[in-house]
């Protein structure tokens, strides 16, 4: 995965999780709701890209070290 990919999942996890406890905070179920759904939309593009990067045989630490002896 990307880190861009991954920066943007992260945030998307983040802006739900705080939706989410501020809807908590101040009783209101749609924000509390639509946290919610950023926080697994994201985990679902997170398990998306993984599968895909698994698919295409890549691993972060092989490509990681790849680079590095390449140099």
């Amino acid at each position: 995965m990307g880190a861009l990919d991954e920066a943007k999942h992260e945030g998307q996890e983040l802006l739900g999780k705080a939706k989410e406890k501020i809807g908590d905070a101040t009783d209101n179920h749609s924000l509390q709701a639509e946290g919610i759904a950023d926080q697994a939309k994201a985990k679902i593009n997170q398990a998306g890209d993984d599968i895909r990067d698994a698919i295409r045989g890549r691993d972060e630490d092989e490509d990681e070290v790849a680079t590095r002896s390449q140099r």
